[in-house]
This record gives structure tokens, C-alpha cells and sequence, in this order.
């Protein structure tokens, strides 16, 4: 399976995606993507693997994990981010719709200071037309990451890891479903 993701080693994101190495402190390997992203999860700061799986996965893809990861954790959220999180996901069932652009637009105009305020940005940040200048915007994988652990740091301390681990292997299973189908797309 690990042949078939868009990156087949640690390295090849890293190369392919410069952005990542701002993001993370911890250096590539000629590991498998999906070895590195354990041994990541399973490293000094587990939260790396979930910077990895945002840039692991195709960006629309890593926006649909996003809004997953934070539907585990809509009783954490207010009503706003829960509003968002439809838009979301409305977006990401019809993402040429022009019905969603406008509220995704809208949304990913706001300034991101909550987790699905983040998630938003990175629908808007990909290519759906948004008013704001493109390279003023983090790249998705960013906004996904700082989504995704924004909504992370509300969950109890005692919990935290035990969510991280089900959030990491969540994008995992993702990334190989998503090889599975450009797969099939090819073939």
C-alpha cells in the first residue's frame, strides 16, 4: 500500500512540500510516509504526526480529515465552529458547487482563532476562488494542521494522546484509501 501514496518516503514530502519543514522540527527519512508518520506519533512530539498527515494527504482530502477530526469534538466547540464545520462540509461534498463558494469565501475570510475557523481558511486556501491574494494565505496543509491541533489542545490532558493516536490513524487510513482510488483513477 505505502508504494501507491503520493509520497512514497518522509524525504519525498519533505521535497515536494518545503512548507512542511517549517512546520516540523523533527527531519526526514528515507522511511515509508506512513512508518515515519508512527514513528512520529510515537516520538518526543506526537503532534508532528498530525503536521505530517495534513501534508501527507491531497488538500481536499486533509480538509474533509480536518472537519472529521473536529466532529469527534463538536461538544469542545461553540455554535460558530459548528456552523463552520457544515460549511465545510458542504464544500467538500460539492467542492465546484458555486452554491458553497460564496459562504466558504465568507468563512475563510474570517480571521482563524478558532479550530474550524482554521479548517474554513483551508477550504478557501483551495483554489475556490476566494477575494484574498493566494500568497497571503498559509498553505492548506497548514491551516488543516493548526485546525486540527487547535481543536487537539481542548481536550483534557488525560485524553489528549488517546485522541492525537485515533486523529493520526484516522489520516492514515485516509491517505491509503485516497492511493487506493488515484489508483484505481489510473488504471
Amino acid at each position: 500500500m505505502a508504494n501507491e501514496l503520493r509520497f512514497k518516503t518522509a524525504r519525498d514530502l519533505f521535497m515536494a512540500c518545503p512548507a512542511v519543514s517549517r512546520d516540523m522540527v523533527t527531519l526526514p527519512t528515507e522511511q515509508p510516509s506512513i512508518e515515519f508518520c508512527r514513528a512520529l506519533l510515537a516520538g518526543r512530539v506526537p503532534e508532528e504526526a498530525i503536521t505530517f498527515c495534513a501534508y501527507l494527504l491531497p488538500e481536499r482530502a486533509a480538509v474533509w480529515w480536518a472537519h472529521e477530526c473536529l466532529s469527534h469534538l463538536t461538544v469542545l466547540l461553540d455554535s460558530r465552529d459548528q456552523e463552520l464545520l457544515a460549511v465545510v462540509r458542504d464544500w467538500v461534498s460539492e467542492p465546484e458547487s458555486p452554491h458553497h463558494r460564496p459562504d466558504v469565501s465568507k468563512a475563510a475570510a474570517m480571521p482563524p482563532t478558532t479550530p474550524a475557523a482554521w479548517i474554513a481558511l483551508a477550504a478557501g486556501r483551495h483554489g475556490n476562488g476566494s477575494a484574498m491574494e493566494a500568497p497571503a494565505l498559509p498553505p492548506a496543509a497548514r491551516a488543516v494542521s493548526a485546525g486540527v491541533l487547535a481543536g487537539l489542545a481542548r481536550v483534557a490532558l488525560e485524553d489528549r494522546f488517546s485522541v492525537l493516536s485515533a486523529f493520526v490513524e484516522m489520516g492514515i487510513q485516509l491517505a491509503e484509501t485516497e492511493a487506493l482510488r488515484q489508483s484505481a483513477d489510473t488504471s
